[in-house]
């Protein structure tokens, strides 16, 4: 995998909506912060339009992304938010483009096909990570999602352990691998596409939001079908916002539904982490080498950047 350069003080960095609108007060909030960090910002062209529920046409959400990676004045590219819709432009995105030009890509939610598509026809590690307007510029901004940020501009390894946050061990062992993944339901999302999430020992990512139980169990047994749970080498469960029964009598819980699926895979599965539509959000780099340990209760991630 392509590692981007890091960042310095000094360097622009692109934001781009390649998804739906963002929030534009939490948006002027975010562009704050991410001027604090020491660096300057263009904001992409089309970033304002409006389309329905999307940030403008595909044809201008696909021209900013691409106008982002070729300009040689920007160092990165932040995503402003998620919400839907990039999956609608990644078969006419140019991924020679994009290998061609790696550079820090940072987002997560629906920004999760995005990452996967960069990884298989890019070859490109990207970043899992909090975004301009529906984290940064929303009211609560934990200062460990802040400090996450760091990794951006110096070479970092995480250890991820419980001094963050609890973590259960729902199944036990030690695994190393490519981290990879993102968002659940887009996840799913990819199967039976081109950008199809490859997992086969790679340590599989999982979060999602505002999901019921029933939902997740959907979504676990689609790839537990496709093959997509029994290849990885181990499996990080990040936070499930809001994953309540809410119209299901007798419904399961998410615990019993994690449980189901991937309790007796014979590879490692810790839940807990704080990573996803959560504060604090750990930002991760995706695509690089990473060790899941259930003894420990540990995620160690090689850096992000060279």
């Amino acid at each position: 995998m392509k590692l981007p350069n890091r960042l310095k003080a000094g360097d622009t960095v692109g934001l781009i909506a390649p998804a739906s609108p963002p929030n534009p007060a939490n948006l002027e909030k975010g562009i704050a912060f991410i001027e604090s960090l020491g660096l300057n910002v263009k904001i992409g062209e089309h970033s304002n339009d409006r389309y329905g529920y999307l940030a403008g046409t595909d044809a201008n959400r696909l021209t900013e992304l691409h106008e982002m990676f070729r300009d040689p004045r920007i160092a990165g590219i932040i995503c402003m938010c998620g919400g839907y819709g990039t999956a609608r432009i990644a078969d006419k995105i140019d991924y020679q483009l994009i290998a061609a030009n790696p550079k820090v890509f940072w987002g997560y939610s629906d920004i999760t096909f995005l990452h996967t598509a960069f990884q298989q026809c890019s070859d490109m590690v990207t970043f899992h990570g909090p975004m301009v307007s529906s984290d940064i510029g929303e009211a609560e901004f934990d200062p460990l999602s802040r400090q996450m940020f760091n990794q951006l501009f110096e070479p970092t390894k995480i250890l991820y352990s419980e001094e963050i946050a609890p973590l259960e061990v729902i199944a036990e062992g030690e695994a190393q691998g490519e981290l990879t993944g993102g968002n659940l339901s887009l996840l799913c999302s990819t199967l039976g596409t081109p950008y199809e999430i490859e997992t086969a020992g790679k340590l599989l990512l999982i979060e999602d939001i505002d999901e019921e139980p029933y939902r997740i169990d959907g979504m676990l047994n689609q790839l537990r079908l496709a093959g997509k749970l029994e290849q990885a080498a181990g499996i990080v469960v990040g936070d499930f916002k809001n994953a309540v029964p809410k119209k299901r009598k007798n419904a399961l819980t998410l615990e019993q539904v994690l449980n189901d699926y991937l309790a007796d895979l014979g590879i490692p599965v810790v839940k807990g982490f704080r990573i996803g539509h959560c504060q604090p959000h750990v930002a991760v780099p995706l695509g690089v080498q990473a060790n899941l340990s259930s003894s420990g209760k540990t995620l160690a991630i090689e850096p992000g950047v060279r």
